[in-house]
């Protein structure tokens, strides 16, 4: 079984897979007579297919236990879906470039408490993975006709485990 280690999430790193969601360095300017703070068009919603529509849900998700084994990974061909957590809660973006149809080797993020991603259309990644506890995420997601679900198993899982910081 192939190790992959949970790097920190970076704007630079994950760019191939999608955006981050967070308000450091985003532009924002004030709305409702100053009181409020805008932090604007933090990522692209991507929608495709016939009677495309965007869907905001609540995700519950049940927590992972490190390490984990990875053994299945997801694509959404006709939208991006952006999760942003509800809670300070840690959780790990798993994701991964193409290679003719199917996942290249996996890559785990950790994102900071208050930071989301956005995943762009047809780009493989994991389920959503919180750690600790449960936790909810507000999921913005592509609705409509078609399939919008593409599945891959692997032979032989990869092991998500925690990046040794006593080897740096």
């Amino acid at each position: 079984m192939h190790t992959i280690e949970i790097e920190a999430l970076t704007a630079e790193e994950f760019a191939p897979f999608g955006q981050i969601l967070s308000t450091e360095n985003a532009t924002h300017y004030p709305i409702n007579a100053g009181m409020t703070e805008r932090y604007h068009d933090l990522a692209t919603v991507e929608l495709e297919g016939p009677a495309a529509r965007p869907l905001i849900s609540i995700f519950r998700g049940q927590p992972y236990e490190l390490p984990l084994t990875l053994s299945l990974m997801e694509r959404h061909p006709l939208g991006s879906q952006a999760f942003f957590p509800l809670s300070s809660r840690p959780f790990l973006v798993i994701v991964a470039e193409d290679n003719e149809g199917k996942p290249a080797e996996p890559r785990a993020f950790l994102p900071k408490p208050g930071e989301g991603v956005n995943i762009a259309i047809n780009t493989w990644h994991g389920v959503l993975t919180p750690l600790e506890a449960e936790s909810d995420f507000l999921v913005v997601d592509r609705g409509g006709e078609g399939t919008n679900l593409e599945e891959h198993l692997f032979e032989q899982g990869y092991m998500i485990v925690m990046r040794d910081r006593s080897a740096s």
